[in-house]
């Protein structure tokens, strides 16, 4: 994959997507001049084809789940670019950044130009904005007293927070935690790939609240 400058963003080698817009353009400011006339290479569904980033964004706005994503990036977690393209498939309201600003975007497949993204230099300041919005703080982690996330009814409207890979959550992070839920593990270690449990708790929250008519 390279990156190319302009509204394409993205392009993978080879024929991926779709080519120039075949007949006349169609009469809509949804939708890209340049990529009309060249071709849509990006990796986005076929419903947004053609369609300029800032209109894809905004339809999206009227899909989101009511869940948040948050994560701690104390050490620079490398596992953060996948959480955020996980979120973006599952439609996540926003992810959250809690710690470090800067992350690697490698792993999130340009994803973050479509998602929401917040940062939060302490999980206070996470804490603070969802008790602002009603939001219940569900941390995860397998800690004695944890509920198993496969038996617990996730809330509706909350925030998954999910600590780094290694030393997990943080302990700032389980004090302002409302929940915990833990993931059942039957091998060897303590625990998980950050990346892949986010993947498990969110297919979890949209196993119990999405519709899956509306996926695309």
């Amino acid at each position: 994959m390279i990156d190319v400058p302009g509204p394409t963003e993205w392009v993978a080698r080879g024929e991926v997507g779709v080519g120039p817009w075949p007949g006349p353009w169609p009469d809509d400011d949804r939708y890209d001049p340049e990529l009309l006339e060249h071709g849509d290479r990006r990796n986005v569904v076929d419903a947004y084809r053609y369609w300029r980033r800032e209109a894809i964004v905004s339809d999206m706005d009227t899909r989101r789940h009511p869940f948040h994503v948050a994560i701690e990036n104390f050490q620079h977690d490398h596992n953060i670019g996948t959480v955020v393209r996980t979120a973006n498939a599952f439609a996540a309201a926003a992810v959250h950044i809690v710690g470090k600003r800067r992350w690697n975007r490698r792993g999130a497949m340009v994803t973050d130009r479509y998602q929401h993204l917040h940062h939060h230099a302490t999980v206070a300041g996470l804490a603070e904005f969802a008790g602002e919005r009603g939001l219940t703080v569900v941390a995860v982690d397998n800690m004695p007293g944890a509920e198993p996330v496969e038996t617990a009814e996730l809330p509706r409207e909350c925030v998954l927070l999910f600590g780094q890979e290694g030393p997990g959550l943080s302990g700032e992070a389980k004090d302002v935690a409302e929940r915990v839920v833990s993931i059942a593990q039957f091998g060897t270690t303590r625990s998980i790939n950050a990346g892949v449990a986010a993947g498990i708790v969110m297919h979890t929250w949209i196993r119990q609240h999405a519709d899956p008519g509306l996926a695309w």
